[in-house]
């Protein structure tokens, strides 16, 4: 099932984790291991969660590096279907052998 406007992981993390526990992004980032700069991106939703930023988000905050990256791709794809055009796309039909 298509999930509508899925967050992106970066809402996620400022709503879930940040701003209940008042946590600020460069406290996240020295956890997290990583520069105030990147994390502010992901925050931003100017970058993706990659596997490497799953991983940290996993044993930093929880919830396994899969869900992470399931969480972007959710995004991204719930993104790419609000854009792309597929009407000259054309389906391939194979014939068994």
């Amino acid at each position: 099932m298509a999930m509508h406007n899925p967050p992106h992981p970066g809402d996620f993390i400022r709503e879930i984790y940040m701003r209940p526990f008042g946590i600020t992004g460069r406290t996240l980032a020295a956890k997290l291991g990583v520069a105030p700069s990147t994390l502010n991106r992901v925050l931003q939703g100017r970058s993706g969660v990659s596997s490497d930023m799953a991983l940290r988000l996993s044993k930093a905050v929880g919830r396994s590096a899969e869900s992470w990256l399931a969480m972007q791709d959710n995004f991204d794809l719930w993104r790419s279907r609000q854009t792309i055009d597929l009407a000259a796309v054309e389906k391939i039909e194979f014939d068994a052998a």
